[in-house]
């Protein structure tokens, strides 16, 4: 289930989940079977597999699990300094 809010503010306003990088992805499809969370889904296309963001606002705020079963280094996330900075920002504003 998809969090609706973070430290109180409400996670759709927090942009963190992950891009890929389909120059590198080897359409391996691990990054879809690791997240538990409907964060990706599944495309074939031309005989292969090809994993998909459909809804980032599931990704856990500051999860990374996903890039770590990359091998292929596709899947990168935005800076967490500067999510951290919105995040306290987006507090304020509470």
């Amino acid at each position: 289930m998809p969090q609706e809010t973070y430290h109180g503010g409400p996670r759709s306003k927090i942009p963190w989940g992950p891009t890929i990088n389909y120059e590198n992805c080897t359409s391996c499809g691990k990054c879809a079977d690791y997240c538990t969370l409907g964060v990706y889904e599944t495309e074939e296309k031309d005989g292969k597999k090809r994993s998909l963001v459909k809804k980032p606002d599931n990704c856990v705020v500051f999860c990374r699990g996903c890039e770590e079963q990359c091998s292929a280094g596709a899947i990168t996330f935005p800076s967490k300094k500067e999510t951290r900075e919105l995040i306290r920002k987006l507090q304020k504003t509470l």
